[in-house]
């Protein structure tokens, strides 16, 4: 099952859609009657650090929209700060979703969502780069929080995805560890399109085979098929602090 944007969470890609919805097929799942910024229904949600916080991929999907909402529109509440809520977490945690993104210090998740301490499982590698300790960690936030959504979280103007393009235009290496990035990046790269537009579709591409890659692990995609866990493939864009989910 597939995810009408306009509906479900964050609002759809702004541009034109160069990725056919095979790509995620069996990959993504999120149930009907997502609505941005829409309260959890009680059904939803469970006690957290500091009230009820979402426990299905539609309630957590919903908080995660609301959150950007009130970042892009400079309304951000910055919840789950106090000094309480630091205090309740010394016994343990329990973040309603996995954020896998970029190292980029202008992409902070927590930031570009407006959520807290105890709200988010957040895990960064330059262009979402998945290898094994990137993987384990966010199969560690599924399976033993209990985390019901897995978020891959690309952006406009992204320096590892730029890198890449530009390595592989050009022939070249990139330079020690660097390469190890690219040689994963390689393959969403779109060689018929030119300068930036190969560069800004290729970070799309780039979420999409490791949103992919997420939900084809079979720890995962057991998960996703019984309808407990949901990875989605979204982008944040530097110019309108908007995320919006990609096809």
């Amino acid at each position: 099952m597939t995810v009408d944007a306009e509906r479900h969470g964050f609002d759809g890609p702004p541009g034109r859609r160069r990725f056919v919805r095979a790509v995620l097929t069996g990959a993504v799942a999120v149930g009907a009657g997502l609505v941005a910024g829409r309260p959890a229904t009680p059904t939803g949600v469970s006690a957290g650090a500091s009230g009820p916080r979402p426990r299905t991929p539609e309630s957590a999907l919903r908080e995660l929209a609301a959150g950007n909402r009130r970042w892009r529109t400079l309304h951000e509440r910055h919840p789950d700060q106090t000094r309480g809520v630091r205090q309740r977490l010394v016994t343990g945690q329990h973040p309603f979703a996995v954020v896998l993104g970029c190292v980029d210090s202008r992409v902070p998740p927590e930031l570009v969502f407006d959520q807290g301490l105890g709200d988010l499982l957040v895990v960064r590698s330059a262009g979402e780069v998945l290898d094994e300790a990137v993987l384990a960690s966010v199969v560690y936030g599924v399976l033993e929080l209990g985390i019901p959504l897995v978020v891959v979280l690309g952006h406009q103007a992204c320096g590892a995805v730029t890198a890449a393009v530009r390595a592989d235009a050009d022939g070249e290496r990139l330079a020690g560890h660097m390469q190890y990035l690219a040689e994963h990046i390689r393959p969403a790269i779109d060689r018929t399109l030119r300068g930036g537009e190969r560069v800004d579709a290729a970070v799309t591409a780039n979420v999409l085979l490791v949103t992919t890659g997420l939900a084809t692990e079979p720890e995962l995609a057991a998960r996703i098929a019984t309808g407990a866990l949901a990875v989605v493939g979204a982008r944040y864009e530097l110019s309108s602090q908007r995320v919006h989910r990609v096809r």
